[in-house]
């Protein structure tokens, strides 16, 4: 199990759980659901933000928000 913080570029995973944090409400109300698939699409140059395509929709990620997302690799 990884971060979603620590994917590459072009990558699909599947959220697997949050770290428990108040984080994880925000993210889950944006599509950001276990089971759900995650593409990595773009890592801004300096590494934050990062851009992902979830639930039929693209959104950016702060890195510190990525990091509380715990992935499966497919």
């Amino acid at each position: 199990m990884k971060r979603l913080s620590e994917i590459k570029i072009g990558k699909t995973v599947v959220i697997h759980s949050f770290e428990k944090d108040e984080i994880f409400i925000k993210l889950m109300e944006m599509g950001c659901i276990p089971g759900e698939k995650v593409k990595v699409e773009q890592i801004a140059p300096l590494g934050d933000p990062i851009s992902i395509s979830v639930s039929g929709y693209n959104l950016s990620l702060r890195i510190n928000e990525a990091e509380k997302i715990l992935v499966e690799e497919i």
